[in-house]
């Protein structure tokens, strides 16, 4: 989890390829994550790492191009090391800036002289290992290493996508694409971490027979890709559309559709949206079964949401989307956040979904002992925001998660000393985990925060997750308009779910609900969500 321990600076400087730093804002107020950068400067905080020089050192000595690299790896991962998982049984998962898997891994290493450990985990020995095998795909295709165009087969075979559209696609509009209009990215210190500067160059790569792309049966801004791999929804409840999936592809948008596209693959999903928001694929009409959940449903995970559903397979009356992306990538980009929005608002409008954090889901939710998608990364708050105000709803109902990354912060966050643990041992939390800490004769709060435009009176619910380990009376302080009032819960029982701790006024502005660890010792005290409504 990321959360802010006290509250954080907003990065609002403007990026060109010299840094510029960040500027404060005064506390508590915290900057919201849809703020007003582009995004070439949201990219400056996803990568803590100065490649430019790497880049450079392993396209010299594999004698490819250190352009084609970047844009490469800006295709794949946006410059990230991700640590990916398996997402669909058949594909391994990928690593590091060059989303690297399985045997590209291996072989990359072999070439670069280095352990399949280091490939995974190290950017250096990761990009060199990438080079290796541009170098050798490039001297089995007779590359013409001097025209950067001519390399576009190259990065075609180290992809491993099969499907031809998808592989045109994948290197005229993405890689080479990259190549075009460039890019940037900063350390979180300000410093240029890599750029991409624009050049004027196109693939030598053959384009598939061109056909007329149809828009998406239940989706007119989709394009319609069909899969084979999908089957019709029972008949009966079990069979109505209740839940909307998300996913993360644990990989990128072209390679994604092209793989579930494909009848190997045994897997589908109703939707792939591609990382910057400008294209989404639709692979199942919504009124079939899409293959994207391998779980049968249990309503514990879900905070006993739909319990009659219990044991029947969750691919029965959901919609499955997936994201170009992985769930360990450290941000989503605006523009895929805002179309996914906008997408799951037209599902749930056509299939009467309820736009709550029970039935817009994640995968990892409904999945947990193999998947964790779309991770902790996911801005919970302000995409279910978005999903309630494109389908011209709006709540003044405010979740404060534990985990920052989930929270719209202009609205709610949480704030905790260094002496709290984050955990997501016990199943039914909140999002995506919990923060714990020993109880003892020291207030250290957990703080949840939240922003009221004028005064008001709120009922606050808090969720934990219980155990024999949780302190009896956990004490819960309001500090309210007129001062503060404290409750005492029960932490050992009533869990995963929301629990009424009372109803009181507020004033505008900053308000907060703190957790203490001033209880009886010998427990733990769990600062999991709290919900002002």
């Amino acid at each position: 989890m990321y959360p802010f321990r006290k509250p954080l600076a907003a990065a609002a400087a403007a990026l060109a390829l010299a840094a510029c730093g960040p500027q404060e804002a005064e506390s508590p107020v915290i900057p919201s994550i849809e703020d007003s950068r582009t995004p070439v400067q949201r990219e400056a905080e996803r990568t803590p790492y100065q490649l430019d020089a790497l880049f450079a050192q392993a396209a010299s000595e594999f004698d490819v191009p250190a352009d084609l690299l970047k844009a490469y790896a800006y295709t794949q991962t946006r410059w990230e090391m991700v640590k990916g998982e398996v997402e669909f049984e058949g594909m391994p998962a990928a690593h590091g800036l060059m989303a690297l898997r399985g045997e590209a891994v291996v072989e990359g290493a072999r070439l670069a002289g280095v352990s399949e450990e280091a490939v995974r985990t190290e950017p250096l020995a990761n990009i060199r290992a990438g080079a290796a095998l541009l170098s050798k795909h490039a001297d089995a295709l007779g590359v013409d290493r001097a025209d950067l165009g001519a390399w576009a087969p190259a990065a075609v075979a180290l992809s491993g996508i099969e499907n031809s559209e998808a592989q045109a696609r994948f290197v005229h509009q993405e890689v080479y694409g990259a190549l075009r209009q460039g890019a940037v990215a900063q350390t979180p210190e300000g410093h240029v971490a890599v750029s991409l500067m624009p050049a004027e160059v196109q693939a030598q790569y053959a384009m598939p027979s061109v056909h007329a792309m149809a828009a998406g049966p239940d989706y007119a801004a989709s394009i319609w890709r069909p899969s084979p791999n999908y089957n019709s929804r029972p008949t009966g409840t079990a069979g109505d559309v209740q839940l909307i999936v998300i996913h993360t592809c644990e990989g990128g948008y072209s390679g994604c559709w092209g793989w579930l596209t494909n009848s190997a693959a045994g897997a589908s999903a109703h939707y792939v949206v591609n990382e910057s928001g400008s294209e989404i694929s639709q692979l199942v009409r919504e009124s079939d079964r899409a293959w994207h959940v391998a779980a049968t449903y249990d309503c514990s995970l879900n905070g006993s949401t739909l319990c009659g559903l219990n044991g029947y397979s969750t691919n029965h009356f959901s919609v499955g989307i997936e994201h170009g992306g992985y769930a360990s990538q450290s941000s989503f980009p605006a523009g895929q956040i805002d179309a996914s929005a906008k997408l799951s608002c037209d599902i749930s409008k056509d299939q009467a979904v309820v736009r709550d954090s029970y039935h817009i889901v994640a995968h990892g939710r409904l999945q947990p002992y193999n998947r964790t998608d779309p991770g902790p990364n996911w801005p919970w708050s302000s995409y279910l925001s978005k999903v309630n105000s494109y389908c011209g709803t709006t709540s003044s109902e405010i979740i404060v998660d534990s985990n920052n990354s989930n929270n719209d912060t202009s609205k709610g966050y949480i704030e905790v000393s260094a002496n709290w643990v984050s955990s997501a041992s016990t199943a039914g939390y909140y999002g995506t985990g919990y923060w714990y800490a020993n109880t003892q004769a020291v207030s250290d709060p957990a703080t949840f925060w939240f922003y009221l435009p004028s005064a008001a009176t709120k009922t606050v619910d808090a969720w934990w997750t219980a155990g024999t380990n949780r302190s009896p009376a956990a004490p819960f302080i309001m500090t309210t308009s007129s001062g503060s009032s404290t409750v005492y819960a029960n932490q050992q029982a009533n869990g995963g779910k929301w629990n009424t701790l009372g109803t009181y006024s507020f004033s505008a502005g900053w308000n907060k609900v703190q957790l203490s660890r001033w209880a009886s010792s010998g427990y733990v005290v769990i600062a999991d969500a709290v919900r002002i409504r």
